[in-house]
């Protein structure tokens, strides 16, 4: 295994996590929400007193990189399967969210600080089905 010098991000990462990590502590401490991304999305579709807030929330998630885009250049994705095979991935992902009650925002970064056992748990599965998915794809495909 090695480090792929080029394309290592180390203080991006970490300010995108800092970011993350800020949001995620204002909303609980304004709000007294969770931050779970997959929550907030489908609230979108309830109209109700917080649906505001949601529909904020998600827009600053989309153009958070449209404006970093706008101030440094960044590479456009290109993924290495065909559109079939990212919609099924997207189905996948929002099916996964909902079997386990919660995405990676909610587990793994608030259930986690929370020391939620269940989200502890969840972080697990998420983190070993994406490591046995990798070497899947990487190895045996």
């Amino acid at each position: 295994m090695s480090i792929d010098w080029q394309n290592f991000t180390p203080w991006a990462s970490l300010a995108g996590g800092l970011l993350i990590g800020t949001s995620a502590g204002l909303l609980a401490w304004r709000a007294g929400r969770i931050l779970g991304v997959s929550g907030l999305v489908e609230g979108l579709f309830v109209r109700d007193r917080e649906w505001t807030a949601r529909l904020a929330l998600i827009a600053g998630l989309v153009l958070a990189p449209v404006l970093l885009g706008l101030v440094h250049p960044l590479a456009a994705p290109v993924p290495d399967v065909g559109w079939p095979a990212v919609v099924i991935g997207g189905l996948l992902v929002g099916f996964g969210t909902r079997l386990g009650s919660g995405c990676t925002s909610g587990h793994g970064v608030c259930g986690l600080s929370r020391l939620s056992p269940r989200s502890l748990v969840a972080t697990a599965l998420f983190m070993a089905s994406a490591i046995a998915t990798v070497f899947v794809v990487r190895h045996l495909v």
